[in-house]
């Protein structure tokens, strides 16, 4: 068995080399923050146990009676998760016996997969097989997706379409509005993704035709852009990973998809660790607990150490007090909060961080402001005469107390500008709820969500630079005095 164990990634700092004086702060002034940011998720911690989560078991209702039974005659026999209701994440799954470390969580047999191999071996598949040029094996399964939801009653995955969701929150779905209201640095990604979505339906156009025999109306109503969505949106957002062999049938891309009923209910946690996957001894996809789970609870698995942003552009939901979430900071940004009035000095410092990679991945999290955003600030923060200390500043040596001052200064006005940004954001999504229907209404919670979540994360790089500013007083006013007494 190939076990996927998911971790999270620690970063390490880079050692401070003070070459300025001892008037100068020798500790790094971004270590400080460290403390804070524990004591932030800590706190963040607390709050979600001391928050009562109501539950209400949907084994009941008939869409999940019948997937069971369905998957019952695939070989599945699990008795030990049950669907639910849980009133801070929706659907999920509840635990009926305490999990230990190590236990077994759920073992999906193969027959249960949708996979490439079940739509080749499908009324679909023969299509497929002479289609030229080869199909990736994305759209293989969204065109089987759309076909057996149109199928209905005749379908023979009827009963895993029927508790799929028929509408969900990615950005495929929403329209210029909503994406106006996401942080800047995901709305062009919004963008993209919609862009993606509508690119593939119109190219596949052809293919679909050619299933036509297929279907008693024309293809035009089935396979609808509408429809693409919604099947690229379950493949997107639901699929487990797992290597399938290259088949002459499917074009080159990476064949990594298995659709996996019942399984992907399970709800994701960032604080939960799991082992994933499939197994040639049993044959079934396999997940076990690492830390346990206590009965009746919800049993969770983890995505991976996403942010949120990458959250809800990937799977259309958001995770609060996620401890890798964080905030990013891009060039436009950063070109409006800094203080630099002569437009070539700026551009030329723009580029010359765009050549060394200091424009991307520049962000403010639990931990404060990152390395990489105050080494960017303090290198805008360079004179003319302090650009040969560049690498210096690169290696985490600072280069003056006023310098030190100014990136400081910086990272607050970008705090600042973020927070003002926020709170438009959330005065509108206000103003829409009230007349928006229900779909609307699902898309504006999930990036209000995203946007309060930033916006804890930037008062608390608030209250850590201000802090720092009060650090860099007594030596600034050591340094005036010492100046005064020279004169």
């Amino acid at each position: 068995m190939n076990e996927i164990i998911i971790n999270i990634r620690t970063r390490s700092l880079p050692v401070n080399t003070n070459v300025y004086g001892s008037d100068f702060p020798s500790k790094p002034i971004n270590m400080t923050r460290k403390q804070h940011g524990r004591r932030a998720r800590k706190k963040r911690q607390r709050e979600c146990r001391e928050t009562t989560v109501q539950s209400v078991t949907l084994s009941h209702e008939p869409q999940f009676v019948a997937l069971r039974r369905w998957l019952q005659q695939r070989g599945f026999s699990s008795k030990l998760l049950v669907p639910a209701h849980f009133s801070d994440t929706g659907r999920g799954l509840m635990t009926l016996q305490p999990i230990k470390a190590e236990d077994l969580v759920i073992s999906l047999p193969e027959k249960c997969l949708l996979t490439t191999s079940t739509v080749l071996r499908s009324y679909i598949g023969e299509y497929i097989e002479r289609w030229k040029p080869p199909v990736s094996p994305l759209l293989a399964l969204c065109a089987f997706l759309i076909s057996e939801r149109h199928f209905g009653q005749r379908a023979e995955w009827k009963p895993y379409i029927d508790v799929l969701p028929q509408k969900y929150t990615c950005p495929a779905y929403f329209s210029d509005e909503v994406i106006d209201l996401l942080p800047g640095s995901l709305s062009g990604k919004a963008l993209e993704q919609r862009a993606m979505v509508q690119e593939l339906h119109s190219s596949s156009l052809d293919f679909f035709s050619s299933l036509q025999p297929l279907f008693s109306q024309p293809v035009e109503s089935v396979f609808t852009y509408d429809a693409l969505r919604w099947a690229w949106c379950s493949v997107n957002t639901r699929t487990v990973y797992m290597e399938h062999q290259h088949t002459p049938y499917m074009s080159r891309e990476r064949n990594v998809y298995a659709l996996a009923p019942y399984l992907d209910l399970l709800n994701h946690c960032p604080a939960i660790q799991v082992k994933a996957s499939f197994s040639h001894v049993s044959r079934c996809y396999e997940i076990r607990s690492i830390q346990g789970c206590k009965r009746f609870q919800q049993a969770f698995i983890c995505y991976g150490p996403h942010d949120n942003q990458r959250l809800l552009l990937e799977y259309g939901f958001v995770a609060p007090g996620n401890p890798h979430s964080v905030v990013y900071v891009d060039q436009v940004i950063l070109q409006q909060c800094v203080c630099i009035t002569d437009i070539n000095q700026l551009a030329q410092k723009l580029l010359f961080l765009k050549k060394n990679d200091f424009l991307a991945n520049l962000t403010l999290s639990l931990d404060g402001p990152s390395w990489r955003l105050m080494t960017a600030l303090r290198l805008l923060s360079l004179k003319t005469e302090q650009y040969p200390f560049w690498k210096s500043v690169i290696l985490g040596a600072g280069v003056s107390q006023d310098r030190e001052e100014w990136s400081v200064d910086a990272a607050l006005r970008l705090c600042h500008y973020l927070m003002v940004d926020n709170t438009r954001a959330l005065n509108k999504i206000s103003q829409l709820t009230e007349r928006a229907d229900v779909s609307l209404k699902e898309q504006l919670a999930v990036v209000e969500c995203l946007r309060r979540e930033e916006q804890g994360i930037l008062g608390l790089n608030q209250e850590m630079l201000q802090g720092l500013q009060k650090q860099l007083l007594p030596s600034r006013q050591h340094a005036q005095l010492r100046a005064a007494c020279t004169t």
